[in-house]
């Protein structure tokens, strides 16, 4: 049930406003790369946040654990279709911010929550009280008035949304620790990585040793896709899955400001109408989240 588990499991709140808060800023640092194609920036990403998270394993004294997943079958298979999962979801997203398309990005993680809340109740039998059944509807009416004012990139929106929505599902169903989980999804797809690099660097169009800038970028890549992700496995499991996603409300409307504001995307009343209904839900959701602490707290 969703009330047990933020009673059991209030810790998670930090964590997950925290990554929220980093992916929301997010489209800064890939505009700075606009000149490098996506696929060589997932890639980059992906190889450089290994190296990272081995020292934080070494640190945390969590290699053994590391080492133990690829002896468990059934865990090495989730992993294997959670990091599918996110490396759809980086390269979809890395190309909408690289071709003006960051309000669809925007778009697709104000869905996501939506998404979590069916999953949720799909496969973890979680329930919503009234006032957050409420904040769902209004969430749901302000995206299908977003959706009919953006036909022609709702494939980009539906494509993040799930994509993410399904990765944090298997994050959270599959019992293996934040960091060393992070770690087999980023080598697994090492080779992967590995062979993009490699074919981007003969053609000389990966971006890598070009310059000092566009080098140091790449190489803070590690540290964007692995601190934030680990923020969210870590909250992932220790909060309902439906509180979660109203969290990620963060995320979109950082990025959607910055899309209008910073970046001169156009924003018509249908997307302003869309954003009110968005933050209204927030409010009934987080009106709804004291109202039940005091209870508790009573």
């Amino acid at each position: 049930m969703a009330d047990k588990s933020e009673t059991a499991r209030p810790n998670g709140l930090p964590y997950a406003i925290s990554a929220y808060l980093i992916w929301g800023f997010v489209p800064v640092y890939f505009k700075l790369l606009n000149h490098v194609p996506p696929i060589a920036i997932v890639a980059q990403r992906i190889l450089w946040s290994i190296p990272l998270l081995l020292v934080i394993m070494g640190l945390r004294k969590q290699l053994n654990e590391y080492a133990a997943i690829f002896r468990h079958r059934v865990h090495l298979r989730n992993l294997l279709a959670s990091a599918t999962l996110i490396a759809i979801n980086w390269l979809i997203y890395i190309w909408a911010v690289s071709t003006d398309h960051i309000l669809a990005a925007s778009l697709g993680y104000y869905l996501n929550p939506l998404v979590n809340v069916l999953l949720g109740r799909l496969f973890l039998g979680e329930r919503l009280r009234p006032l957050q059944m409420a904040a769902v509807a209004v969430a749901a009416i302000g995206v299908a008035i977003l959706i009919g004012d953006a036909l022609d990139t709702l494939w980009v929106s539906v494509s993040l949304a799930l994509s993410f929505g399904l990765y944090g599902l298997i994050r959270k169903v599959t019992p293996v620790g934040s960091v060393p989980g992070l770690a087999i999804e980023t080598t697994l797809l090492a080779p992967l990585a590995l062979g993009a690099v490699f074919w981007y660097a003969q053609a000389g169009t990966g971006g890598f040793g070009d310059d000092l800038t566009t080098s140091g970028l790449l190489i803070l890549a590690g540290v964007i896709t692995a601190v934030p992700l680990l923020m969210f496995a870590t909250a992932a499991r220790r909060m309902s899955y439906a509180s979660l996603g109203f969290v990620q409300y963060i995320a979109p409307s950082i990025a959607f400001l910055l899309g209008v504001y910073a970046y001169g995307e156009p924003l018509s009343t249908t997307k302003l109408a869309c954003f009110v209904l968005i933050w209204t839900s927030i409010a009934i959701f987080c009106a709804d989240a004291i109202k039940t602490y005091r209870a508790a707290k009573a």
